[in-house]
């Protein structure tokens, strides 16, 4: 996979099939980057599920916050990272232990190695971009289960 660039049709499946997200670095301050992405994405359709070991408070955004993505009950499609480029191969590693299908890596985060251990895992890989971004870029429309 060329990630230098992706094409249109290839982030708007991913943004289309997925359901439910674990946002790695969520925070709960609103003034951060990542808090207004998670708010983004919920009132688009989408279930994020915070993770961040360090937040100090039990929910962001209504939703429990989770230490790891081990610790996350049910079947997640795909990992929003907001952590630094040098933490990704950790969260890759989580992220395949899961079976999670899709890792998406945050503006600015980049990890090439990551990337290549996640697609022989199976996983489908974008990286320096913003899902909220891309959302609104590409005008997504979901599917639903209702619909």
């Amino acid at each position: 996979m060329n990630h230098e660039e992706y094409s249109n049709d290839y982030l708007r499946g991913i943004l289309r099939s997925v359901r439910t997200i674990a946002m790695v670095g969520a925070s709960e301050r609103p003034n951060r980057p990542s808090h207004y992405v998670m708010e983004f994405l919920q009132a688009h359709g989408y279930r994020v599920i915070p993770v961040n070991p360090r937040a100090t408070v039990p929910k962001i955004l209504g939703e429990k916050v989770c230490n790891s993505l081990a610790e996350i009950p049910e079947t997640i499609d795909m990992v929003d990272v907001f952590r630094r480029s040098e933490e990704v191969a950790a969260v890759v590693d989580e992220a395949i232990a899961k079976g999670v299908k899709i890792i998406w890596m945050q503006l600015g985060v980049r990890d090439d190695a990551a990337a290549r251990k996640a697609e022989q895992a199976g996983i489908k890989v974008v990286m320096n971009r913003c899902p909220k971004i891309e959302h609104m870029r590409l005008s997504v429309e979901r599917r639903t289960n209702a619909g």
